[in-house]
């Protein structure tokens, strides 16, 4: 190993020389990675991978570096355009001078690609605070067309498949244990690994779902902001994993929730939620925010464990230099994400109270089951309560009878109410997430399910579903005779206006939001699901931030 990285060594000479390269180069910048040295010219980039053995890679024998360079090459050129070039040969001639492409015996190999400027970077732009909406919004529905296009095989279906997910979330836990109390903060460490645990114990339908939608495809394996461009002529994604295929092969939300954890970890959440948003919007992906805290939390994890093994990597080097610097850079950095990770677990692991409320025919109980549906939550409806525990009410077809008769005696819709919220109780009391919907037209008892999940130290989200009393009229005089789950009818409008209590009280911050149901509802659907995740994530990131 050491005589084949001391022949590496010399060809990296070669590539420091201007008079090398058959273009003009005026400076040559060298950038290490712990796979690649990359020289940097100006106009082009060469990359050469250096003769390693990390396990997951195997780059000691020369065939193979070439190989995958030609893999490199052939696999970003699906994310980028006119950037990969080709792959050039380092071959040795008679006399011993190295040349690019000439004569002589092959010794090396490097992809050739063009210099991209660095101040157009994702991360630049981050940095700089030059992020648009519109670029992220450009992001999010680029990925979402590649991910609609990825390549799709039996393989690669394998994945997605609860069985590989765990075997590759658990490596990262037995490859930082070492590193528990000396690096990394037990108590966080013990509770991200248990919540890991139970999520995939407790979500196998979930998983099954992501495969039955076919969200599983060859993707990046390494999307961060350092290898996303925004160009004039437009975007460029770079250095696609080509080393290792497991490392691409899987759920879409994986690759993508990489990319979130990266620009959270740079303090650029709030653009990575417009990122979110278009790419579910576009792929109409209505599962993705159910598990992209996992996925990010999963990244997180690979972060903590790169961080630990390079600081082990520099322990184990101490002889050869000061390395003070790194090793504190490395300490920091297996600690930062595993408070990201801390993070995301508890995101993931509370449970959320989502009430859907509003008037008869607004458009609350098609939400309600689309969003049950996409995150395979319990729901229950007061229609199908009243049902339950008045059978003998039952009538195929809805009598016409005044409001406040029948089964809608304000007796009749306390116990009902109560059975509801006894029924959510039973989910929150097993920290399972759970979907109300009901008029709840009366601030007693949105206030009463606020009580409940904050016994529960539950999330509480109520979606406030509004339309025209025009369009209230026209889908009311459409259920006609018919029988439904609703007995609500035109002549029953009048009355649940003028008792309707208005949605005024204080709700605690980012609980509360208004959905316009009137326009195309798939469109409606996935703005609500945009919403919800936001406040989610804000209600949990709040509470976090009072603990420390």
């Amino acid at each position: 190993m050491d005589d084949a990285l001391a022949a590496f060594e010399r060809v990296c000479r070669a590539f420091t020389e201007p008079r090398f390269y058959p273009h003009p180069v005026t400076a040559v910048q060298r950038i290490d990675t712990h796979i690649s040295a990359v020289f940097l010219t100006g106009q082009w980039v060469y990359k050469l991978k250096k003769p390693v053995d990390f396990g997951f890679l195997d780059f000691t024998d020369l065939e193979a570096r070439c190989r995958f360079c030609h893999r490199e090459v052939a696999l970003n050129r699906r994310f980028s355009r006119g950037v990969y070039e080709k792959v050039v040969e380092v071959r040795r001639g008679h006399s011993g001078i190295l040349s690019l492409d000439g004569p002589g015996e092959l010794v090396e190999c490097a992809v050739l690609m063009k210099q991209l400027p660095a101040d157009r970077s994702l991360q630049a732009l981050v940095a700089s605070g030059a992020l648009e909406e519109a670029q992220c919004r450009a992001l999010g529905e680029r990925l979402a067309a590649f991910y609609a296009q990825a390549e799709r095989n039996e393989e690669i279906r394998r994945f997605g498949t609860l069985t590989v997910i765990r075997r590759n979330v658990l490596e990262n836990f037995e490859q930082t244990e070492p590193f528990v109390e000396s690096v990394l903060d037990a108590e966080k460490w013990h509770l991200v690994r248990n919540v890991n645990e139970a999520f995939m114990e407790a979500h196998k339908d979930l998983f099954d779902g992501r495969l039955g939608d076919d969200r599983i495809c060859d993707g990046h394996g390494d999307l961060r902001s350092e290898h996303v461009y925004f160009l004039d002529d437009g975007l460029q994604i770079i250095d696609a994993i080509e080393f290792n295929d497991r490392f691409r092969f899987g759920d879409a939300a994986a690759d993508l929730a990489f990319l979130h954890m990266d620009l959270d970890a740079r303090g650029a959440f709030p653009q990575s939620l417009i990122v979110l948003d278009a790419y579910v919007r576009r792929a109409r992906d209505a599962s993705f925010y159910r598990v992209v805290d996992f996925y990010a939390c999963y990244r997180a994890m690979v972060r903590v464990k790169v961080s630990c093994l390079r600081l082990q990597e520099l322990n184990e080097e101490k002889g050869k230099g000061p390395n003070g610097e790194e090793s504190g850079r490395c300490r920091s950095q297996a600690a930062q994400y595993l408070e990201l990770a801390y993070t995301y677990a508890v995101t993931m692991t509370r449970p959320t109270l989502y009430v859907f409320c509003g008037l008869p025919a607004s458009g609350k109980s098609y939400h309600a089951e689309r969003l049950t549906q996409a995150f395979r939550m319990a729901l229950f409806q007061s229609d199908a309560v009243r049902r339950e525990v008045f059978p003998e009410s039952f009538k195929a077809v809805p009598e016409k009878s005044a409001y406040g008769a029948g089964l809608y005696r304000k007796e009749r819709r306390r116990l009902v109410y109560s059975h509801l919220l006894n029924q959510a109780h039973e989910e929150l009391k097993e920290r399972r997430s759970v979907v109300l919907d009901a008029t709840f037209a009366e601030k007693k008892w949105r206030e009463e399910a606020l009580r409940l999940a904050q016994d529960h130290d539950a999330a509480f989200i109520i979606v406030e579903c509004r339309c025209s009393r025009e369009t209230l009229e026209k889908r009311l005089a459409a259920r006609g005779e018919a029988p439904t789950l609703s007995d609500a009818r035109l002549h029953h409008l009048p009355h649940f206006l003028k008792e309707y209590e208005p949605l005024d009280e204080p709700f605690p911050a980012s609980s509360h939001t208004v959905c316009h149901t009137e326009g195309d509802p798939e469109d409606i659907f996935y703005r609500l699901l945009a919403s919800l995740y936001a406040m989610q994530c804000f209600q949990a990131r709040s509470r976090l931030e009072q603990s420390r």
